[in-house]
């Protein structure tokens, strides 16, 4: 295999994206099955010190585009640019996170280059397909009731996206050597139509969902907003962020930011308390790496309990209540 596994490093305001390290670790090991190297592709302005800590998380190479214009994400510069680095180096896989800057990026380097992409992955392999070696892409489908594989026989490079907080990161080896090579581009008028002037990160209300070590979950069978504000207590009381699927988030009940799943956030928190939500996969996803996990439904068949470690089938108007003030007294013991 002469191809490298290329990840894309995303970088915002001269920090790397924790997803960009999470990437290298799945990237390593399909570069082991490839017989390829991993490599890193990372764009803005003052990045060396990031070259290195690619490098120390894994990469064997990181392709270094190092400009003022490339501070900041540019759609079209950063497409054009990124879309004739493929063409120049042919790698034989591209994965990238499916953050803001992602999937707008993803699909349009895919369109140009004309080759697949497979959208918000939940896991990535390397399998014989017709005695080739492919990379397989896993996601949700047909409802969130089954899982799809899915691959990209002929064109190259088999693209893929994956949210954030869905890879382990390898761990840092400060030791590691690694090639930085300098790419050049040059700049174009049409590449600066449109501008990206400033990148501004609202910090979330509460406990971010990604850092919270208690997470309360809501689903469509908490039945009314009165149930949330309990579900909020609930939280207040164990220090939880609080988080629901997306029926609850499309009724305006919570915040888009919210949302768990595929769709949505990816949290591991050491406790998931889900409220009313029967488990479809596409919300499953987003946190089968809780360590314990407690689910409240009032349909024993919901596939939730099948995923949790601590199950109660009951009609939630009546238990969170009694949830509510039995964590209390638990707290306050």
């Amino acid at each position: 295999m002469t191809g490298e596994v290329w990840v894309w490093a995303e970088q915002r305001n001269g920090r790397l994206l924790g997803v960009s390290l999470e990437l290298l670790g799945k990237g390593a090991q399909m570069a082991e099955k490839l017989g390829a190297q991993l490599a890193a592709v990372l764009f803005g302005e003052k990045i060396e010190d990031m070259a290195h800590e690619l490098i120390a998380h894994g990469a064997h190479k990181v392709y270094v585009l190092e400009d003022a214009h490339l501070k900041l994400f540019q759609s079209s510069l950063y497409t054009r640019v990124l879309t004739e680095m493929v063409q120049r180096h042919k790698p034989e896989a591209l994965i990238m996170g499916a953050t803001a800057v992602g999937m707008d990026l993803a699909p349009s380097v895919a369109a140009r280059l004309k080759t697949g992409l497979t959208a918000h992955c939940v896991d990535l392999t390397i399998e014989q397909i017709d005695n080739k070696p492919l990379m397989v892409a896993a996601i949700p489908g047909w409802g969130g009731k089954i899982m799809v594989k899915i691959a990209c026989p002929e064109k190259r490079p088999q693209m893929a996206t994956v949210k954030p907080g869905m890879m382990e990161k390898p761990k840092k080896d400060a030791s590691r050597k690694g090639q930085i090579i300098r790419e050049k581009f040059e700049l174009k008028p049409e590449d600066l139509k449109a501008r990206t002037i400033e990148i501004v990160e609202e910090k979330p209300a509460g406990i971010p969902l990604e850092e919270a070590e208690a997470v309360v979950s809501v689903g469509w069978g908490i039945q009314s907003a009165q149930n949330i504000k309990l579900a909020k207590e609930l939280a207040a009381v164990l220090r939880a962020a609080v988080g629901g699927t997306r029926p609850v988030v499309d009724k305006g009940w919570l915040p888009e930011e919210a949302m768990i799943g595929q769709s949505g956030k990816l949290v591991s928190p050491n406790l998931f308390i889900s409220l009313g939500a029967s488990g479809a996969m596409a919300y499953a996803v987003g946190f089968l790496k809780s360590k314990v996990v407690l689910a409240v439904d009032n349909n024993p068949t919901a596939p939730i309990f099948e995923m949790c470690d601590v199950g109660i089938v009951a009609d939630l108007n009546k238990l969170l209540p009694v949830l509510v003030e039995e964590f209390k007294k638990a707290v306050v013991s």
